[in-house]
């Protein structure tokens, strides 16, 4: 006979707390590559082996659309966020990659907790987003090549992060076209999905708050309420 498995504590607010900044961490190191790939693409797209192709296009809009409209001194948080935001929804599959990092969690949430958490992930992007515009240091991004990935028609451009005080970070962006254009669906670095990886922090989340998607959702509430009254 299989023995009952033992019952864990409760799960304390530190721990809950604990977790949730390292997904806040492992999202903020993916913005702030996402933030030089889209500031430095435009000068080095005529690096790329596929240059011409429609990948590189799109890559190369993205980083002309952030070079006119993010990168200002005297833009507001308010501004700039609604800015970053655009781009956001214009040039990344924000549902796909929302859905995949909840996981089995996403069948198991109700229609409610579903609209919540959406709107909560979208928000915690736009706000490390911005705040890694306000803070852009001048890293530099090479795109090496541009590549189709059968049979699901997605395209995989490779590049490397060229930074000042380091080695270079090899990147990977899968790039889906959908019937609204081409999206960014996750990125690879140095062999590690983001997407994979956020899917395993907000599952460490749900799990230590008792299994119940709310203990992610207030979460990721309180960092939205934190990053408001920062503002104010």
């Amino acid at each position: 006979m299989t023995p009952a498995p033992a019952l864990q504590a409760a799960p304390t607010t530190h721990k809950i707390k604990k977790d949730i900044t390292t997904v806040i961490k492992s999202f903020t190191a993916l913005c702030a590559i996402l933030l030089s790939f889209a500031l430095s693409v435009s000068a080095h797209a005529d690096e790329a082996k596929s240059a011409s192709s429609p990948p590189a296009k799109f890559v190369q809009g993205l980083g002309n659309t952030a070079l006119m409209s993010l990168t200002g001194k005297n833009i507001t948080r308010k501004t700039r966020e609604d800015r970053v935001r655009k781009i956001l929804r214009d040039n990344f599959d924000v549902a796909a990659i929302g859905k995949f990092a909840l996981g089995h969690h996403w069948r198991e949430a109700s229609e409610s907790q579903r609209k919540d958490y959406m709107n909560l992930f979208e928000d915690m992007i736009v706000q490390t987003y911005t705040t890694r515009f306000e803070d852009y240091s001048g890293q530099k991004l090479k795109v090496d090549s541009s590549t189709s990935v059968p049979p699901h028609g997605d395209f995989i451009v490779a590049s490397q992060v060229v930074q000042k005080d380091g080695p270079p970070v090899k990147l990977e962006w899968r790039i889906r076209s959908e019937d609204s254009g081409m999206r960014v669906v996750d990125v690879t670095v140095e062999g590690v999905s983001m997407s994979q990886t956020q899917r395993a922090d907000f599952d460490s989340v749900i799990q230590n708050g008792g299994g119940s998607i709310d203990a992610l959702l207030a979460s990721l509430r309180d960092r939205k309420d934190a990053a408001a009254n920062k503002k104010g």
